[in-house]
């Protein structure tokens, strides 16, 4: 039996995400990211598709490495403005019934004892359809601006993360019984105090000695997003995350990504259904070759590779503006991004990367593959790529906004569904069981239902 192939949406609220340029294209919407229709249309929109969840991406800071400054990147747009991504959920979730929402919240910067209210909430808000994608940071200017000199280290973040995410299983998850609230109008009881426990957290980072503000949520711990893909990353992630994301440009660079992640998982005491996999992707899906060939040309003239190169300097804290455009990519450990640079390098010796080549690459659809065809043609590469890789679905940017993900929802997803490859319905639930089908918390053996108070 073929296994089915999976889609999240990948997004940001900014008017520029993985395409720096093609904001200005005409028929792209946007740059209407401020707007709330915006939001709710593309939710409407994605559930329609039976995606899993639309996944917003977030930065704290200014693309400022390349050149020596943010004038490139304020220039050309690249993911500023960029606004909170929690701030949609609500919106989104009044006009869905199963669409999750995956977040992004970078942990380094504030403390763990607000943000647990502010998951919580969130949860509660969209009964149980929140995911946190947990990310350390990755920009100098983000630091800065929030009192520190740089950035930690980068193993260091994650010995942080550690930290906070024990904090956050504590109030999420052992702070209040299940049956705390008792909502008894008779006697005007509407909590049991002995039900509700402070955790007395003491650690290196955090003091936090009292009870979590809110009753439990659904899921308790919204599901569990990670991204990193260096060893201490894969560490981290085979530890705490149920949805992991990786990105490269070939089938193989992906495999690798996938086996390292599966591997890092069984150690950790995973099941081998505890983690799903989504890569990276771009679909140009059109009637036919001809017409997404020409989309595709169409949307690459609108590509800015000065910006592209912003951006990449921004994931790896080199300066391309010092490199010649036909200097070959060498990887340089920094505490930056090391996974975007990775993907051109170490991951597949088998092909020697230039700056321009990257940059062009990049130009279109961020680090992962930019498929082109009609429905038919894109569902064959789609069922190659999972076959050969062993992820579980694909987490799709896109070039021109509503025009990419509405033909993935009107033309592909019909003929994946014929293939017997996509669901034909969402299944009952919060997202966790939606995505796993085993309840709404989770697994008895997770790292966050093993802490103790």
């Amino acid at each position: 039996m073929p296994r089915p192939i999976r889609f999240n949406a990948f997004s940001m609220n900014a008017a520029s995400h993985q395409s720096p340029g093609l904001w200005r294209h005409p028929r792209n919407t946007s740059v209407a990211f401020n707007r709330l229709d915006y939001w709710t249309d593309l939710a409407r929109l994605l559930e329609r598709g039976l995606f899993d969840a639309l996944f917003i991406a977030d930065v704290m800071g200014i693309y400022d490495v390349y050149q020596g400054g943010p004038e490139a990147a304020l220039r050309g747009g690249v993911q500023v403005p960029v606004n909170d991504p929690l701030l949609l959920v609500p919106a989104m979730a009044g006009v869905t019934e199963h669409l999750g929402f995956g977040v992004t919240f970078s942990l380094t910067y504030e403390h763990p004892y607000p943000f647990a209210r502010r998951m919580s909430t969130l949860d509660h808000l969209s009964n149980g359809r929140v995911g946190w994608n947990i990310v350390t940071g990755y920009l100098d200017s983000a630091a800065r601006n929030l009192g520190l000199a740089r950035q930690l280290g980068h193993d260091q973040r994650y010995d942080l993360a550690d930290e906070y995410l024990q904090v956050l299983y504590k109030l999420w998850e052992k702070s209040w019984d299940d049956d705390a609230i008792l909502l008894d109008r008779e006697s005007g009881r509407y909590i049991e105090p002995s039900r509700v426990h402070p955790i007395g957290h003491h650690g290196e980072h955090f003091q936090v000695p009292g009870m979590h503000l809110c009753q439990p949520s659904p899921q308790r711990t919204p599901v569990l997003f990670q991204a990193g893909a260096s060893a201490r990353g894969q560490a981290f992630a085979a530890e705490h995350a149920e949805c992991i994301f990786i990105s490269g440009p070939t089938p193989t660079v992906l495999r690798r990504y996938a086996e390292g992640v599966r591997q890092a998982s069984a150690a950790a005491g995973r099941g081998p259904g505890e983690v799903l996999i989504y890569a990276q992707a771009l679909l140009i899906v059109a009637d036919g070759q001809e017409q997404a060939q020409a989309r595709f040309a169409e949307y690459l003239s609108y590509v800015d590779l000065d910006a592209a190169l912003a951006l990449l300097s921004g994931w790896t804290g080199i300066d391309f503006a010092g490199l010649d455009p036909d200097a070959l990519i060498e990887y340089v450990e920094n505490d930056a991004g090391r996974a975007a640079l990775a993907a051109f390098t170490a991951a597949d010796p088998s092909r020697q990367w230039t700056v321009r080549e990257a940059a062009e690459f990049i130009g279109l659809g961020g680090r992962g593959p930019v498929l082109i065809g009609s429905a038919s043609e894109v569902a064959d590469q789609l069922e190659r790529w999972i076959d050969q890789t062993g992820v579980d679905g694909f987490n799709l940017t896109y070039a021109v906004q509503p025009d990419d993900l509405s033909n993935v929802v009107e033309l592909l997803v019909p003929e994946l569904q014929r293939r017997g490859r996509y669901p034909l319905a969402y299944a009952e639930g919060t997202l966790r069981h939606k995505l796993f089908g085993q309840g709404d918390r989770l697994p008895e053996q997770h790292a966050g239902r093993k802490v103790r108070i």
